[in-house]
């Protein structure tokens, strides 16, 4: 069993840990993502996929297989599951970008217009400003 001090310490660690910024945001950005799967998804495959399927040959894309002859047996490649998978990965990196990225994109340069990062002028050293009036020097 932990002792009374060890424990507490290891809960509050915990629990510091738990409440970081970050994390939080994460458990929130891996559920809504999840979800937001199952919708790209439902899309993909309830809308695109048989619009492609009346394509191809099989009337149905994730049946659609290339078949090769072999020696001993044919070979089935399930060439209309991998094209579907492409599909669906850009689809979701489509709505990820324009829904997601480009509005955070945008909110981040009105906060930069709103507060502008002041550029700290640096006076020019001792050996920058001889060296400078040695040049004029020069010229003249």
């Amino acid at each position: 069993m932990l002792g009374g001090g060890k424990g507490k310490r290891m809960l509050q660690g915990f629990k510091e840990f738990i409440m970081r910024g970050n994390v939080v945001e994460l458990a929130v950005a891996v559920i809504i993502g999840a979800a937001f799967t199952a919708i790209v998804n439902a899309i993909v495959e309830s809308l695109i996929n048989p619009l492609i399927g009346a394509l191809v040959p099989a009337g149905d894309l994730a049946a659609w297989t290339i078949t090769i002859p072999g020696i001993f047996a044919d070979a089935n490649f399930g060439i209309g599951a991998i094209i579907s998978a492409i599909i669906n990965f850009i689809a979701v990196a489509a709505v990820v970008y324009f829904a997601l990225v480009i509005p955070m994109n945008k909110m981040a340069e009105r906060r930069a217009a709103k507060n502008p990062v002041e550029v700290e002028v640096v006076a020019p050293t001792q050996e920058e400003l001889l060296v400078e009036i040695r040049d004029l020097l020069a010229r003249k």
